[in-house]
């Protein structure tokens, strides 16, 4: 079999134009255009159409791409592997976060990353959609709550409770809440991808918060934004809100969620490459 021209083509359906990949490769378009065309002809299939202003992936191309990308990850892990034992991370680790962790615990742990193997670089992909790890070469995805694919592994990162957080500000204006009645009266800035029978628990006891809220998103940064700006009381995991630029309040702290854990998820593989291994590890050991 021959490989060639099978890493160019990956790359130009994961930059979505030749020139993007031609890019990303340090090559001319020209030679990009030709290892594709190269490709076709051995395969007797068209795998991309191309026209001046776009490009589409054909469904025979689709097809072989992901096979591609499998094959890759293979020889990639293949080589890290045996390359393992005498040497250390390097080259680019991409990992994807939603940006309630992207901006809150991973920073420290990536700076630790690159202090401890200099040779390596992080790409960090913020976004709180699913992303295909293996079809958008993602190395490593942090990801909260269950796993449901069976082509991918975890490993515990860490765990975390979500409790209700205000401003300084919000509660000089309108008083702290004695209990949970005394919400009723507060704005309360929902999470909307919450259900809206979600609870809060104490003692053994769960209770559900009113369901009246003017302010909702699905993102939990952005209601971090809102508390801080003193638009009401907002549900936060700790993590997200012990920040020393603008610290919070916790209002009622006897109340919270269940702790949830965050995992690391990565493709189900034989080998896991050398840079995956050890920023896992890494986040193991006391920061």
């Amino acid at each position: 079999m021959v490989l060639n021209g099978i890493d160019v083509f990956v790359r130009v359906v994961q930059a979505g134009s030749f020139a993007a990949a031609a890019r990303d490769l340090g090559m001319p378009t020209t030679t990009v255009s030709a290892r594709i065309a190269r490709l076709e002809e051995r395969l007797g299939v068209t795998l991309i159409q191309r026209s001046t202003r776009r490009m589409h992936v054909t469904e025979a191309g689709q097809a072989y791409f992901g096979h591609c990308v499998e094959a890759l990850n293979a020889l990639e892990a293949g080589e890290s592997q045996l390359a393992a034992a005498g040497s250390e991370p390097s080259g680019l680790l991409r990992i994807t976060a939603p940006s309630d962790i992207a901006g809150t615990v991973l920073p420290a742990l990536c700076e630790r990353f690159l202090e401890h193997y200099p040779r390596a670089d992080i790409d960090l992909v913020v976004t709180n959609r699913q992303v295909d790890l293996i079809g958008e070469g993602v190395d490593l995805a942090v990801r909260a709550g269950p796993m449901r694919d069976s082509t991918m592994l975890s490993r515990k990162f860490v765990s975390g409770s979500l409790g209700l957080w205000a401003s300084s500000d919000y509660l000089g204006r309108h008083g702290m809440p004695a209990s949970l009645e005394d919400l009723a009266r507060h704005q309360i800035i929902r999470f909307s991808r919450m259900p809206e029978s979600f609870r809060l628990v104490a003692g053994g006891h769960s209770y559900t918060l009113p369901e009246r809220s003017r302010i909702s998103a699905d993102d939990l940064q952005t209601i971090r934004a809102f508390v801080q700006r003193g638009a009401g009381i907002g549900l936060l995991p700790d993590f997200n809100a012990v920040t020393p630029d603008a610290p919070l309040v916790r209002v009622l702290p006897q109340f919270g969620t269940e702790p949830a854990p965050v995992f690391f998820v990565y493709p189900a593989q034989r080998f896991l490459t050398l840079n995956v291994r050890a920023f896992m590890d890494l986040a193991r050991e006391p920061a």
